[in-house]
């Protein structure tokens, strides 16, 4: 019963981690049909930023106020990666819409230069963040333990899922952003300034993926490819959840990530991977438009 429970929170951890990389996917692949391969890339300068701000608070700030560093560096990881994804839609994904293998090839080739820049500034060695000291240790119950920073990265996701719940749904930019998407040449008609709103929306995606790199570097050791760890799992919960639908992908990362743990507990991790893309095939195959589809009234559908 000791050794399921564990087994249960280390699926809840992983497909936590999966959802919170999945979110800003969701957005640049579900809603604007970019194929973003540099996504891992922003996972990757969000862990670098954590450990930027972590070295500047070790250097410069009293030793009594050094655990707040990573209340600090969350935003900044937020607010960098939101810069550049907005710079790299204004420049590079703006002339590409509709062009899906072309924006594939763009921002691959877009990932390769920020992996290459990462390894000229921070080196080919791994670089690690540590944890406040109040994200160390863990609650025991039982024979069970459940470490404070994969509690704290659960509850991250959760607050960062609900605001993005209410950009979405119950905001004036997300009715703007969801008219766009669906039909562009109406939303415009209405006086929607769709430049503007490909942008942010693009932006917002970039930014989430920094967040899920600060989580991510409580985790391990962050190098220039620790995105890529996490992307193609990424991009299969938002096929499988259904493209474009919230809803969808928090559920294909949870079956995703439960369905890692628990196969890889009584196999390797390289099979438990082959298994759970053998699983996420078949479904596919049964359903190709995932678990839920995008009701519109387009009438070019």
């Amino acid at each position: 019963m000791e050794q399921f429970v564990n087994t249960l929170f280390n699926g809840i951890s992983l497909s936590s981690i999966i959802l919170l990389t999945s979110i800003g996917l969701a957005i640049t692949f579900g809603l604007m049909r970019v194929i973003n391969m540099a996504h891992g890339e922003f996972i990757m300068i969000g862990a670098y930023m954590t450990y930027v701000v972590q070295e500047i608070f070790y250097r410069f700030v009293p030793s009594g106020f050094q655990d707040i560093y990573y209340f600090i560096a969350i935003p900044v990881a937020f607010l960098v990666t939101f810069m550049l994804g907005s710079l790299m839609e204004k420049f590079v994904i703006s002339r590409l819409y509709g062009r899906e293998i072309d924006s594939l090839l763009a921002t691959w080739g877009i990932s390769l230069i920020l992996q290459q820049t990462a390894r000229s500034i921070f080196g080919t060695q791994g670089v690690n963040v540590n944890a406040p000291s109040f994200l160390k240790g863990g609650i025991t119950i039982g024979g069970c333990t459940f470490s404070y920073n994969r509690l704290f990265i659960i509850l991250m996701v959760a607050l960062c899922l609900f605001c993005v719940w209410f950009i979405m749904y119950k905001s004036n930019f997300g009715k703007q952003m969801r008219a766009v998407m669906q039909n562009r040449t109406m939303a415009q008609c209405m006086g929607i300034n769709s430049r503007r709103v490909d942008n942010i929306t693009f932006s917002i995606g970039s930014g989430l993926a920094g967040i899920a790199g600060c989580s991510i570097a409580l985790l391990g050791s962050i190098d220039s490819t620790v995105g890529q760890s996490y992307i193609v799992n990424s991009f299969m919960a938002v096929v499988l959840g259904g493209v474009g639908k919230l809803l969808g992908t928090v559920i294909g990362s949870v079956i995703i990530g439960s369905a890692s743990i628990f196969t890889e507990n009584y196999t390797s991790s390289t099979i438990a991977k082959a298994i759970v893309l053998l699983i996420v095939i078949i479904f596919l195959q049964k359903r190709p438009q995932g678990l839920f589809v995008i009701k519109s009234r387009n009438l070019d559908e």
